[in-house]
């Protein structure tokens, strides 16, 4: 086992949930640390109740655990984000910087942070998104994702403090329900699709958006995260792809296998978060820095999926 201590910073949610598990097959159940503002496995160990905006709890915690690493994913959402936008900004921002501070003052050797696509907004190549696209989000999520970043380079640059992030696209996987986000429709629908229920989705069924099956995303975290500091040239947020697909093209793979189901389209407010986002995003420099490559397309994931949430 490596020896490190990790304190992992909104474990409750979808990412966090598979990332402590894998993280504790790493480095070992007592060297991994989970943290949100309720317990939501009771069987959970080293488990402690935390609120993030809280600068002195989130140091006590760094501090008398002596802890090398952190991951911070406590975030409020794209979708949730914009029914509270001031709250979402306050929330959002304010623990990102107990993290940074508390990192740079008591030696944290790494932190991660999650960004997202939602940093880019519609004066982009949509069809090859690079990693150098204009950042200017159209959710209050995608501005605290975009000022994110600018603040963990400025933490790199002046204090040395080895922050690494990725730009996320919509995370699916069959661990947990959605958790309030633009591409959670494609998560719901195979709840559905197992229920033999109708499915109504909140997009038009040729909206393309970028998205990543849970396994992929989670091994290029830890892949980012082992990589050596050398190897880490963006030190904003990688752009990190998986497979691009629209709600007509993953419900016809979920016919596949249940012929049956249905969809119907109702696109509400967050068609136009959608319609402001990449629908390619091009990844090159991950995959020359640290080696990034996925391994799922949309037709293994639907059949992954399927027999996982069978």
């Amino acid at each position: 086992m490596k020896k490190d201590t990790i304190l992992i910073v909104g474990s409750n949610g979808q990412l966090g949930t598979v990332l402590s598990h894998e993280l504790r097959q790493i480095y070992g159940d007592g060297s991994v640390i989970t943290s949100d503002l309720f317990k939501k496995n009771v069987s959970a160990d080293n488990f402690i109740t935390l609120d993030a905006t809280d600068y002195k709890a989130v140091e006590e915690i760094v501090v008398k655990n002596k802890i090398t690493q952190i991951y911070h994913l406590a975030a409020i959402l794209s979708a949730k984000g914009e029914q509270n936008p001031l709250g979402t900004w306050d929330l959002n921002m304010k623990t990102l910087f107990n993290v940074l501070e508390v990192s740079r003052l008591h030696k944290v050797e790494k932190v991660f942070f999650p960004s997202s696509i939602a940093v880019f907004g519609n004066n982009i190549d949509k069809e090859n998104t690079l990693q150098s696209s204009n950042l200017t989000p159209a959710t209050v999520y995608g501005m605290s994702k975009a000022a994110g970043e600018n603040w963990i380079h400025y933490y790199y640059q002046k204090y040395g403090l080895d922050v690494r992030s990725l730009r996320y696209p919509g995370v699916i996987g069959y661990q947990s329900l959605p958790g309030g986000g633009t591409t959670d429709y494609a998560v719901d629908i195979y709840h559905q699709a197992i229920k033999n229920a109708e499915f109504e989705c909140f997009l038009a069924a040729k909206t393309t958006l970028p998205m990543i099956y849970m396994d992929d995303a989670i091994r290029a975290t830890l892949e980012l995260m082992e990589a050596p500091r050398e190897n880490i040239i963006i030190r904003t947020s990688y752009n990190l792809a998986g497979m691009s697909f629209n709600p007509e093209e993953i419900a016809a793979s979920i016919k596949e296998h249940y012929p049956g189901f249905k969809i119907k389209y109702k696109p509400d407010f967050r068609q136009g978060i959608a319609d402001s986002w990449p629908k390619i995003i091009n990844d090159t420099d991950a995959r020359k820095d640290w080696n990034w490559k996925p391994d799922y397309n949309l037709k293994l994931m639907t059949k992954t999926m399927i027999d996982n949430l069978k």
